[in-house]
């Protein structure tokens, strides 16, 4: 299995923290009133930091929560909660251009395995009385209860732990051999005794491995973390918000260890990964992607897995101008054109945030709109009440040849018979692209996003293999919006909107696309140049059209779009940011009839 690898060389402490009077030492002296309340209930986050050797690290900050202002420290030293139970240290490795992000669980103090053997051995006996668990949730209630019957804690219990601390007061056994005399024949003699600590620690690691994703748990629960994975033998790595690449000190050492581990990784998200079927694509409870490949016949450096984190509730647009994705101006732009049933591809590499950026642009659909989303994976988070989800499904070869799977391509035709005002695609592919542009062509609004480094790769992409959309149907594709992740000035990583590009039409003669585009990210400055203003194809024939602005007065069309810029920017200082929130207010301002 993996081994968890402090980086740093530290002296153990009793597990219940009885050689140090924890809640009088320096530390905790200058700790702030929220970081004390917090260690008070988690006390081995203390008993950490107590074993840090502060000469070397120095002390870490305490955060109750994080800002993107951490961003901008180079070497950090901190350490945040995330649950009662789990707090995570970030701290510099000199020696490497990754820090390290530490999870702090109750269980690293001590080799807890003869204690879990023990409560398991118990448990097994009693888990009959209960029924068939339907859920986490029911899981993790029967493992509780389970645990409070077998277990009972002894405030007066002091052993020598198994990372070799000592019992110096010498009354370790004899305090147990009291406690039996004292219990004598009672029904809590047959109870496994724990401390408080100990007790605590039972419950986390029982938890988390039967009921979660085991030493992935913590770094499933950080709402920081954007992608985990691990590429073979060795540690495991994270994306976090603020502090970018790091790595967590969990180490597989072999590719045995590694195999076993993804191995049962598979079989506990219901999806068993074999030699015969050694690529696995699944999605977590919480809605998390994750890819495992098996096997180091094709994965050399050993079995390799990663996990794209979920975020619960979507960014808005706000957010994303906040980040520097884009500005209200390009926002604005967005607004008008999906508003008025423009079709959209939202094109960039792995990672650039595609995903986020049409998640949030969502909300300038009109809110009576009814939308179809089909997608691989479930990520896309839609605000309309008049949705409907659709994901493929794999299937098995039947007798005859027949598949019970069900593809991109099959979803696509069945959307065509939904009448849908809006129909959005998480990603298209292949041949499912020939479908979305047929459906463009019938009037039917798509948004979907795309791999291509700019426009003139997307058009080569759409009309080669394996999509080989038709020259002449391109142009149906209003718009094409470049995201990529980019450098700042500082060195750090950016998300942001590079270009935006009308597609005009194709010439056949020529063989030839014409396109326009409408913004410029300049990296220089970090800002964004409105190149179409006064000369955008989409806003003067197409929008204009449709919102009945005669050619002469063709112009009122931008200073329609400065108003809805001015309208967003005022929003946002008004303070709603939240993506439903967003969405609510611009729904309650069309229904006004403030927008049209």
């Amino acid at each position: 299995m993996a081994n968890v690898e402090l980086p740093f060389e530290y002296k153990p402490l009793d597990f219940d923290g009885d050689q140090h009077d924890l809640m009088r030492c320096g530390l905790y002296q200058l700790m702030t009133a929220d970081a004390k309340e917090y260690v008070k209930e988690s006390r081995h986050v203390l008993m950490y930091m107590h074993m840090i050797p502060l000469d070397k690290f120095g002390t870490p900050k305490f955060y109750t929560s994080l800002s993107k202002k951490l961003k901008s420290v180079r070497h950090p030293n901190l350490i945040y909660p995330l649950n009662e139970d789990v707090a995570v240290h970030i701290c510099p490795d000199k020696g490497d251009s990754r820090n390290y992000y530490i999870p702090i669980e109750p269980v690293l103090f001590a080799n807890l395995d003869s204690l879990m053997d023990e409560v398991e051995a118990k448990i097994s006996r009693l888990v009959d009385k209960y029924k068939e668990p339907k859920t986490d949730e029911e899981r993790k209630y029967i493992l509780m209860r389970c645990i409070d019957d077998v277990c009972i804690i002894n405030p007066d219990l002091n052993r020598s732990d198994n990372n070799g601390t000592t019992d110096t007061k010498g009354t370790g056994k004899i305090t147990m051999l009291l406690s039996k005399f004292k219990h004598g024949n009672d029904k809590n003699n047959d109870k496994v005794e724990l401390t408080p600590l100990e007790h605590r620690a039972i419950k986390y690691l029982m938890v988390r491995d039967k009921v979660g994703l085991g030493i992935l748990e913590p770094l499933i629960r950080d709402p920081n973390i954007e992608d985990i994975s691990c590429s073979g033998v060795g540690n495991i790595f994270v994306e976090h918000k603020i502090f970018e690449s790091l790595k967590a000190p969990v180490r597989f050492e072999s590719m045995k260890d590694l195999d076993n581990f993804v191995v049962k990784l598979s079989e506990k998200i219901g999806k068993p990964i074999s030699f015969r079927n050694p690529v696995m694509d699944a999605t977590l409870p919480d809605g998390s992607r994750i890819n495992i490949i098996y096997g180091e016949d094709i994965s050399k450096k050993g079995s390799n897995f990663t996990i794209r984190k979920f975020s619960g509730t979507p960014l808005s647009i706000f957010q994303l101008i906040e980040f520097g994705t884009f500005d209200y101006i390009m926002a604005a732009y967005f607004w008008i054109c999906l508003h008025e049933g423009m079709n959209v591809f939202i094109a960039g590499e792995t990672a650039s945030g595609k995903t986020t950026t049409m998640n949030a642009i969502t909300t300038f659909i009109t809110p009576m709109a009814k939308i179809v989303s089909i997608e691989d994976t479930p990520e896309l988070q839609v605000p309309h009440t008049n949705w409907t989800r659709e994901v493929t499904r794999g299937g098995f070869e039947a007798k005859g040849g027949e598949s019970s799977g069900v593809g991109m391509f099959d979803l696509l035709k069945a959307a065509l018979r939904q009448r849908p005002n809006e129909i959005i695609v998480g990603e298209i592919r292949g041949a499912e692209g020939n479908i979305v542009f047929q459906a463009m062509q019938t009037g039917h609004p798509v948004m979907s996003t795309f791999h291509a480094a700019s426009a003139e790769k997307l058009i080569q992409r759409l009309t080669g293999d394996p999509i080989n959309v038709p020259r002449t149907y391109v142009d149906n594709l209003n718009l094409a919006i470049m995201q990529n992740a980019v450098r700042g000035p500082d060195g750090k990583i950016l998300r942001r909107v590079t270009s935006v590009t009308e597609m005009v039409g194709y010439d056949p003669t020529t063989q030839s696309f014409s396109f326009i585009e409408v913004f410029k990210w300049d990296p220089a400055t970090d800002t964004f140049e409105f190149t179409g203003n006064m000369n955008s194809y989409l806003l003067e024939q197409k929008i204009a059209v449709k919102k009945g602005i005669p050619q002469t007065k063709i112009r009122k069309i931008y200073k329609e779009l400065e108003k809805r810029a001015r309208m967003l920017k005022k929003i946002h200082e008004s303070g709603v940011t939240g993506f439903y929130e967003v969405f609510a207010l611009l729904s309650k301002m069309e229904g006004e009839g403030v927008v049209a």
